[in-house]
């Protein structure tokens, strides 16, 4: 783990991984731009769910760079890119399982929303949010998930509307557990970090 965390750090790794998260994020953004023309102007920050959970890693990437932190930005990206990177992987699955079929965009969809989630795990070494800071995410995204559902913001997936309740169940399910598992992390994360000192 000591070289992968190396690697993780290199400054050219970095603005690859910038890169290609700033890139992710236009072309999340552009995505979402039929759904956005149709969305009332307050629900338009909560819409496009991963594109925004890209925006936060990237803007955590950009101070990386410049050795800054916004604790309140790591945590966002991190639960998001988990929440969303795994929401979008089930929902693109689900598709191919209910209709038998998936286009080669659901299939990248997978395994980029997969990317996502794995790569904001990686950088908790990295983070110096709090446990406050959790406790917004935590808010943040169940008004989120409260604007999908109870508003009927969410992304449409035409072919999985009959499953509507059920997907809303589980993203709320999901939400709390984005946030318990990063919690459960960092906590691990500082514990390790103790018993390294205790050892010398």
């Amino acid at each position: 783990m000591t070289y992968l965390y190396a690697l993780l750090k290199q400054r050219l790794f970095l603005i690859i991984l910038l890169i290609i998260n700033f890139l992710g994020t236009i072309y999340g953004y552009i995505w979402y731009g039929p759904q956005l023309e149709q969305t009332p102007s307050r629900f338009l920050l909560f819409v496009p769910d991963s594109p925004t959970a890209s925006l936060f890693f990237t803007i955590f990437l950009v101070l990386l760079l410049l050795n800054k932190s916004w604790p309140l930005v790591e945590a966002l990206a991190v639960v998001t890119l988990f929440k969303y990177g795994v929401w979008a992987v089930v929902m693109n699955v689900l598709m191919l399982v209910t209709t038998g079929y998936l286009s080669p965009a659901g299939y990248m969809l997978i395994f980029s929303h997969g990317a996502m989630a794995v790569q904001g795990l990686l950088y908790l070494p990295f983070y110096r949010f709090k446990i406050k800071h959790l406790i917004i995410v935590l808010i943040w995204t169940l008004h989120n998930d409260f604007i999908d559902y109870v508003y009927g913001m969410m992304p449409s997936y035409r072919s999985l509307i009959d499953y509507t309740p059920a997907i809303a169940y589980f993203t709320f399910w999901l939400s709390l557990i984005s946030v318990y598992l990063v919690y459960y992390l960092m906590q691990h994360k500082k514990t390790a970090s103790l018993q390294r000192i205790v050892r010398g």
